[in-house]
């Protein structure tokens, strides 16, 4: 199921990310938002992501939901996690989320794609 429809979701989405990473102090490194899911590679502390990540995903979903006129849960179940544990692993999830969409066919190169960053 699409969690962004339209840019006015996903434009939603990126700000949501940038309040949510500066409440929970979480620092990113980077992300991707796909049609029907995200990619978001955080250095944190496991509380705060947990918080930061239900803030951001109960949050988005209520906005999600009231926008576009229906109820439930939008996200299926609770996100996944992996921990990084050393500097060349983190440049590989790095590159692998940034060119999910280019792998998904929804665009040419990994500069095209508006909807992820990487943090300088």
């Amino acid at each position: 199921m699409a969690i962004a429809r339209d840019d006015a979701d996903r434009n939603a989405w990126v700000a949501l990310l940038d309040r949510t990473l500066d409440r929970f102090e979480l620092s990113f490194h980077a992300y991707c938002l796909m049609p029907n899911h995200f990619h978001l590679v955080v250095a944190c502390d496991l509380c705060d992501l947990s918080r930061g990540m239900h803030h951001l995903n109960g949050t988005y979903a209520q906005r999600f939901n009231r926008r576009h006129e229906r109820t439930g849960h939008l996200f299926e179940g609770r996100f996944a996690l992996r921990a990084i544990d050393d500097e060349p692993y983190l440049h590989d999830v790095c590159a692998y989320v940034l060119a999910n969409p280019v792998r998904a066919g929804l665009c040419k190169s990994v500069d095209d794609w508006p909807w992820s960053a990487q943090a300088s």
